[in-house]
């Protein structure tokens, strides 16, 4: 189970309207007989934004986020402790028809990632690539493109450094976008295996969102969504396979709660 939830807000963080509690969240799960959870605040001052969590681990993660340091850009740098060697520095660039990334691990042989997008409202293309300084190996690229029209999505992607192709699509059943219908075809080309899933979304009234998707695997599952008040979502998830029902289901809860 995953619960998200809004805990706190200390008053005096609203003295200054600079200093701004953004959200604090509680988050806890459950697999098997473990239990895991932590606890996290959000705050901004001006074009900075901070993000520390704390878990049962003892682990603090911090995220702090600089916008506009230089035009158009985002900075973003991730520290955990005491896991110093998982920290990362990122950097993005952002233009009408264009975005760019770039992140490094900071440790002694870092790996550095790098992701490319262009295109338009209706075509887009796009590359990403992670290249491992230790061995002077790239580790991973994928490559995509996708066409977008006001009632439908295609995309292609090439992944797993060309080992799997995936091909997907999405309609819209209705001028309202409450109802879709989408398809996706997946082929690893190292075990000639196919994965053809089908699936679709319906908005049930204002609130209310059901999703469903089936593969030839016999894997099933579905996903409502509410909106319990402005802004604030329950979700409940399941999956379980058809093929073996006397499996237990895997169940998922998750409640957020925005201000």
């Amino acid at each position: 189970m995953y619960i998200v939830s809004d805990l706190w807000k200390p008053n005096f963080m609203f003295s200054n309207p600079n200093f701004l509690v953004q959200v604090l969240t509680s988050t806890a799960v459950k697999k098997g007989g473990l239990s895991t959870g932590d606890v996290g605040a959000q705050y901004k001052y001006k074009n900075t934004l901070i993000e520390v969590k704390v878990d049962t681990g003892s682990n603090i993660s911090t995220t702090l986020t600089l916008t506009d340091i230089v035009p158009s850009t985002k900075t973003i740098a991730f520290l955990k402790f005491p896991d110093y060697s998982s920290g990362k520095l990122e950097t993005q660039y952002f233009h009408h028809h264009a975005t760019f990334t770039a992140a490094v691990a900071l440790k002694q042989s870092p790996a550095i990632d790098l992701s490319m997008t262009l295109g338009t409202t209706t075509f887009a293309l796009g590359a990403e690539a992670s290249y491992e300084t230790a061995t002077s190996k790239l580790t991973k690229y994928t490559a995509g493109i996708s066409v977008t029209k006001p009632d439908s999505c295609a995309a292609i992607i090439l992944g797993d450094k060309g080992d799997t192709i995936k091909a997907s699509y999405m309609h819209h059943l209705d001028s309202l976008k409450r109802t879709a219908a989408t398809g996706e075809i997946t082929r690893r080309f190292s075990t000639n295996e196919n994965t053809f899933t089908v699936g679709g979304s319906c908005a049930v009234d204002n609130l209310t969102i059901v999703k469903l998707k089936l593969n030839n695997h016999g894997n099933l599952g579905a996903v409502l969504q509410h909106e319990v008040i402005p802004k604030s979502l329950l979700t409940i998830s399941s999956e379980f396979d058809t093929k073996a029902l006397d499996k237990t289901p895997r169940f998922g809860v998750a409640l957020a709660l925005k201000p």
